[in-house]
Parts: C-alpha cells; structure tokens; sequence
C-alpha cells in the first residue's frame, strides 16, 4: 500500500514528466497498433478469399440422379470436406446466365453440365490438400472432369505466407522501436528522481523498497498509454473507414485487452531495467 502511495504521489511532484511518459508510450503503441490493424484485416481479407476455394468435379452427361445423390453421399464423407452441392444441368445454366449476364443468350441447357461443388473445411484449402482431395474425386465413375483454379489457389496461398512473414518481421522491428524508446522515456523519469533513489539508498532502505514504487508507477504509466492508445487506434480506424468507405475490422476484447497489458508490461520493464541500472552506480 505504501508503494503503491509513493507511486501515485510521484504523478502528483512531475505531471509533465508522466505526462510525457504516457503519451510516448501511447504514440510508440499506437503506430505498433496501427501496423497490427492493417496486419489483422489483411489476414481477414485472405481468409474470405480462402473460404471461395472449392473443387468442381463435372459428372458425364445423362448421369441419374440417384448416382449423383451416392457420389455426394460418399464426397461428404472425407474428412476434409465441409459441404457438397448438387448442381443440376438446370441450375448451372441458370447460375452462368446470372454471373455472365451480357453472355446469358449464348448459353444452353445442354451445354453446361451438371456438376458435384465441393467446399472444403479451414486447414484444408491449402494447394496440396486441395491437389489430393481432386484426385480422389477423379476415381468417381461419374466424375468427367475437375477444376479448382490450381494456380488460383497457388498464388492465394504464396500471398498469405509472403504477408505472414513481411508482417512478422515489420511487427517485430515496430516493437523493438516502441520498447527503445519507452525505455529512453522512462529513464529520464527515473533520473529525475535520482536524489530521492540516493537518499533512500543511505537510510538503508533496501533495493527491493526503493524498486516497487517505480515498478507500480511504470505500470500504471503503460496502462495509461496502452488506453490512450487503444482510443487513438479505434478514431483513426474509423476516420479511415468514413474517408476509403471500407469495411474494416478492430481488435476484438482479448487482443485490446492484450494490448493495454503490454503497455503495463513496457512500463513495468522499462522501469526495472532503469531503477537497476541507477541503483548499481549508487
């Protein structure tokens, strides 16, 4: 109680200071914030693309009914398939004619053939699991032909891993700016208060004694800065949105949540590393 005392006191002798503190470490977090927005709606944008991945086996013409039924039947049973669509003769003119409008007189019923869709589970949209499924459904009998956009799906999938590893890397240089900076931040903030870590050193106060204080103010500044962030984030977001007229996506509760404790983490880091380091030269 009595650290926690000192440390909201410490607001009260510096506001400009903490001032300065939290909103270096708000600005440090919201351009680690902003990066992680763009991050997380390109991974959303690649994942709704993903889910348009499926395998359209044509069956030969005149198949009955009934063996279409069993072909799906037996489809639906691998372990890889989400859904398995019938398409009639019927219902894939009708389709062509409504995607391809200004093509919709040149099509006939006899010929577009009647197809089996398949629509695969998440974790099984990649190319090679997509290539396997394929040439399992080529083994039908009333399998004729196979499409599923191979080199589509090649790209799709070069893309996502090429994002991946672009923003991990810029995500981690981000961060290690953010920290840098922080750190700088906050031991001007110990600095300033160097007499008072000496005076108590010579008292006898113990490092432990004189640690917490700062180790409790550090935190609350990164809490701060990590709220003052999370707001900045969530205006520029949506001032982006009324100027581009995007639909975006923000951080759900866990990863705003996740964010304000890592400003807490910062804070608390930064201010043990600066504390340690000025109480070994005391």
């Amino acid at each position: 109680m009595l650290s926690l005392r000192t440390a909201i006191s410490s607001f009260r002798r510096a506001p400009l200071l903490s001032v300065l503190t939290i909103t270096t470490i708000a600005f440090s977090l919201f351009a680690f914030g902003l990066f992680g927005l763009v991050a997380l709606n390109i991974r959303t944008a690649l994942q709704h693309i993903e889910e348009r991945v499926e395998i359209r086996a044509f069956v030969a013409e005149n198949t009955p009914i009934e063996r279409l039924d069993s072909a799906s039947t037996a489809v639906r049973a691998f372990h890889e398939v989400q859904s398995v669509d019938i398409v009639t003769q019927q219902q894939a003119l009708a389709r062509a004619r409504r995607e391809l409008g200004e093509f919709k007189d040149v099509f006939e019923s006899e010929f577009l053939p009647a197809s089996l869709d398949v629509r695969l589970k998440p974790g099984f949209r990649d190319p090679a699991s997509v290539r396997r499924v394929a040439e399992r459904l080529r083994e039908f009998e009333v399998v004729d032909d196979i499409r599923f956009g191979e080199e589509w799906i090649t790209q799709l999938y070069k893309l996502r891993n090429i994002a991946g590893v672009v923003g991990s890397a810029l995500g981690l240089a981000f961060a290690a700016v953010a920290v840098i900076i922080i750190g700088a931040t906050i031991r001007m903030a110990v600095m300033a208060r160097a007499r008072e870590i000496s005076i108590m050193h010579l008292v006898g106060a113990t490092d432990g004694f004189i640690r917490r204080p700062f180790l409790i103010e550090g935190s609350i500044k990164g809490i701060c800065g990590g709220v003052l962030a999370l707001g900045l984030t969530w205006i520029a977001l949506r001032l982006l949105e009324g100027y581009l007229h995007l639909e975006t996506m923000f951080f759900d509760r866990q990863l705003a949540a996740l964010g304000v404790l890592f400003g807490a983490l910062i804070g608390l880091v930064g201010s043990a590393l600066s504390v340690d380091r000025h109480l070994r030269h005391v």
